[in-house]
């Protein structure tokens, strides 16, 4: 025989499924079924899929209850899919295509049907097929039974027959759509006559002096209990006590589900309310209260020790704990306990509903006589010697929220009276630990919001490839992790080298990175997300510092479409990650891989812009009999080596050195390359006995045969010849460059040189050679304009400054001199120099008597 039934369509898209096993769910669990909630929903989850996804259309779900069982239907509109052939065909025999293949998609529904149901079937119809199961209705295991009230005596109905309960549905018009056969005795008035008639013409709405809320506006209301008046079919006016309803039909239109029974009937659908007494009611539950004053409200984790501890204390147990759901609703997360070790609860995980019992629903009160019987029934407990378990769910709006429970060491401790009182103080503070944990979140939203973006900010604040492997590990370190390791790949390497190590205790550090090179990297990580790593907990010897290993980690970093690297994170012994704490992690991964990879490519280019740079710089310069030589260079440009300013001192023939001090138009890579041009040049041409005019004639000529490629270029070249009298004769050109300045013995200075055009910009030029003879304790100093040019505001060093620069030089060695006119150039002005800057120093140092 039926006793309840229930039924919903759902349309053809993917959240079918989803809303097929909630509502299978909660017709279950309302009927008081939780031992078949679990079979029930797989099920119905597998065939409603095959029916909207496969099928391709509304699948229709029925609910039947009768006295020893459940059946539950799936009904859709495509009858021509194949039954799985449960047995193999005869040899010989066509294989029939209604018969679907056991192993493919199609089939397994039926397949499931099967191996969980007593009973099952498939009935087809003029367009529609409907595939049916049966679960039976198990008595309850011994150790379990379910908390339930108990009704005093005295609020039970006394009636002289039986009690009628009208169920009336109403629709969004106020009509009547629904009429049972209770009604039409409670109404004196028959179906045919109810139906399609406004409510309002039957009932009684009473109205207080005022009060707004008429019946139009209670109509609209999710929930509504209370007493008024309904007209019979006589015109009597007789008062019931209704309890209303606000529910969906099948179509999707909203209609309101009345359950009427006469006023001294009230007891069968009124909800009791709790009174407060001055003493003992006999028969009551007696009240507890789980909340003190003095937690903020915004505690969480406060609260809810607070709330384990009373819990614990009030119900005489020797342990208690208190679950919140995760954010996703899929598990349950130890939040707070007393009485247990702490291996059972520290960040333990537990399914919301698969758990390996029947009666183990989170959804509903449970008392657990003995657990002994059934040791599974609470993995939580299992080995702590626990007999005795009341759990109770903490609901918000008829939502799941967590779960509470009391254990005991003695079996049989707590029935059922207990497991209410506790039901009632978890109502009480559902709402109050709700708006802790959202607050909580919020927090944690925001904390991880601001660990981002300065993790963003401080990332991008560097391109040094080591110092960014370093951020990664401190962002990461104490924040996500009690260490981390970050393992780098090379564009073409196939395995993962250790890069860095970073422990919160810097005395672990050393023993964790031995740890780490002892055995091989994480591999085969090609998702997004976090991948346990159990390697390093393996490999442990005992020679370890306790503690030292315990959950861990990886997370591959991923950038230009290729794993960089690997990021690993783990905690101390008898830790284990929380899901926040993992997803920020992979945040951070993505941060943290685009840093890397960033810092990865600079390093790289700054290497082949300082090897090429380097390849234009002159090699060790020689040493010249009679004379002193000194060097100084500064390239402009973060990262540059070599610039437009370029210098040379070179061997021409024995006895005969070539020196050049040159600047072309612009800084950097691209006057580099003239730069590369010019010296190359020089050594080649004077080489072949070529005089100074001549040198730079030709090489007028090579920088214009560049065409667009080719700048123009200042250059003071110079052949130096030292005499067996001390002195050293040069030979100068200076071609549109600053003129080299002579500082004799009397500390006088003047020019060594006059001005002639520069390179690059005419073709014929008409150069000549000055010949200059350095005595014993004269300098030659030879700059670019970087020197003279040097500018404060308006004014500027100039050749006049350099000049008096010089004077204060007398006497000094020529490494004194290019010392002190560096120096000069770089206090001049209080912002670094901007322009290239070169300075040649030749002294001619005065003969020893004997």
């Amino acid at each position: 025989m039926v006793t309840a039934r229930a039924a919903a369509t759902f349309e053809p898209d993917g959240r079918s499924a989803s809303a097929a096993r909630g509502f299978v769910r909660d017709a279950l669990l309302g009927w008081g079924l939780p031992e078949v909630v679990d079979d029930a929903v797989v099920l119905v989850s597998e065939l409603v899929t095959n029916a909207v996804v496969h099928a391709g259309t509304a699948a229709e779900v029925s609910c039947l209850r009768e006295e020893d069982s459940v059946q539950i239907g799936v009904t859709d509109r495509h009858p021509e899919r194949g039954l799985p052939a449960f047995a193999g065909p005869v040899a010989g025999d066509a294989v029939s295509e209604h018969f679907a293949d056991a192993e493919g998609e199609g089939g397994r529904g039926l397949l499931m049907c099967s191996a969980l149901s007593s009973r099952w079937g498939v009935e087809y119809s003029a367009g529609q097929k409907t595939v049916w199961f049966r679960l039976p209705l198990q008595r309850a295991l011994p150790g379990t039974r379910y908390a339930l009230p108990q009704a005093p005596g005295e609020v039970l109905p006394s009636t002289d027959g039986t009690v009628l309960v009208a169920v009336v549905q109403v629709d969004a018009q106020g009509l009547v759509r629904a009429w049972n056969a209770d009604a039409e005795e409670l109404f004196r008035q028959p179906a045919t006559e109810a139906l399609d008639r406004p409510w309002a013409d039957l009932v009684v709405w009473p109205q207080a002096p005022g009060e707004q809320t008429g019946l139009p506006e209670v109509l609209q209301l999710a929930r509504w209990e209370g007493a008024f008046g309904i007209r019979r079919s006589d015109q009597r006016t007789i008062e019931v006590y209704g309890s209303q309803v606000r529910v969906l039909d099948s179509t999707g239109a909203p209609s309101t589900l009345c359950l009427l029974v006469r006023e001294r009937d009230r007891a069968v659908l009124h909800t009791p309310t709790r009174i407060a007494t001055t003493g003992p009611v006999p028969g009551a539950v007696e009240p507890i209260d789980l909340l003190l004053d003095g937690v903020p409200a915004d505690d969480l984790s406060g609260m809810l020790q607070q709330t384990v501890e009373r819990a614990r204390d009030l119900l005489d147990g020797d342990a208690a704990y208190l679950l919140l759901i995760t954010e996703d609703e899929s598990e349950f997360e130890v939040r707070a306990a007393t009485g247990l070790p702490a291996g059972h609860t520290k960040d333990v995980r537990l399914p919301v509903d698969s758990g390996n019992g029947r009666y183990d629903s989170a959804r509903l009160p449970a008392v657990h006589e003995d657990l002994s019987v059934r040791p599974g029934a609470a993995p939580l407990l299992g080995g702590s010697g626990l007999r005795s378990l009341i759990t109770v769910p903490l609901k918000v709006e008829g939502r799941l929220i967590g779960s509470l429970g009391v254990a005991a060491n003695r079996a049989g401790q707590y029935d059922n009276d207990q497991a209410l009182r506790l039901q009632f103080a978890a109502d009480r503070i559902a709402l109050t630990v709700e708006n802790a944990r959202l607050a909580e979140r919020e927090r944690l939203r925001r904390g991880a919001l601001s660990f981002l973006v300065e993790a963003s900010d401080l990332l991008a604040g560097t391109l040094e490839h080591q110092q960014t492997l370093a951020l990664v590990a401190q962002m990461a370190v104490p924040t996500l992790a009690a260490w981390c390791a970050v393992y780098t790949i090379a564009e073409q390497a196939e395995f993962a080298e250790l890069a860095f190590v970073l422990h919160e205790d810097e005395e672990q550090i050393d023993p964790l990175r031995a740890l780490l090179r002892r055995i091989d990297p994480p591999a085969g990580l090609v998702g997004g997300g976090a991948a346990p790593w159990p390697a390093p907990a393996g490999a442990l010897t005992g020679a370890e510092p306790a503690g030292l290993i315990g959950q861990c980690v990886a997370l591959p970093l991923f950038a230009r479409n290729r794993v960089i690297g690997l990021l690993a994170l783990g905690t101390k012994a008898g830790v284990t990650f929380r899901q926040e704490i993992l997803e920020l992690a992979e945040d951070l991964s993505r941060r943290a891989a685009l840093a890397l990879d960033n810092s990865r490519l600079y390093s790289e280019r700054t290497a082949i812009s300082q090897a090429l740079q380097r390849s234009l710089l002159p090699p060790e310069l020689p040493k010249i009999p009679g004379v002193e030589v000194e060097v100084f260079y500064q390239a402009a440009g973060e990262g540059n080596e070599v610039g437009g300013d370029f210098y040379d001192l070179f061997s021409i023939r024995e006895g005969t050195y070539g020196f050049a001090i040159g600047d072309v138009c612009g800084t950097g890579p691209q006057a580099a390359s003239v730069t590369g041009l010019a010296r190359n040049s020089l050594r080649l041409l004077a080489r072949e006995g070529l005089d100074a005019p001549q040198v730079l004639s030709r090489l007028n000529r090579a920088i214009l045969d560049e065409g667009d490629r080719g700048r123009f270029l200042t250059l003071l070249y110079g052949e130096l010849t030292p005499r067996p009298d001390g002195s050293t004769a040069l030979s100068l050109v200076c071609a549109g460059h600053p003129l080299p300045l002579r500082l004799r013995g009397d500390g006088q200075v003047s020019p060594a040189a006059t001005s002639q055009p520069l390179l690059g910009v005419m073709e014929e030029l008409e150069l000549t050679a000055e010949q200059v003879v350095l005595e014993p304790g004269e300098v030659l100093l030879c700059v670019t304009d970087g020197v003279t040019e040097r500018r404060e505001g308006l004014r500027m060093l100039g050749e006049d400054g350099l000049a008096e620069v010089l004077t204060g030089c007398t006497g000094l060695t020529a490494g004194a001199v290019a010392a002190r006119v560096q120096r000069a150039v770089e206090r001049f002005a209080p912002e670094p120099p901007s322009d290239d800057m070169a300075i040649i120093a030749l002294r001619v140092p005065l003969q020893r008597r004997g």
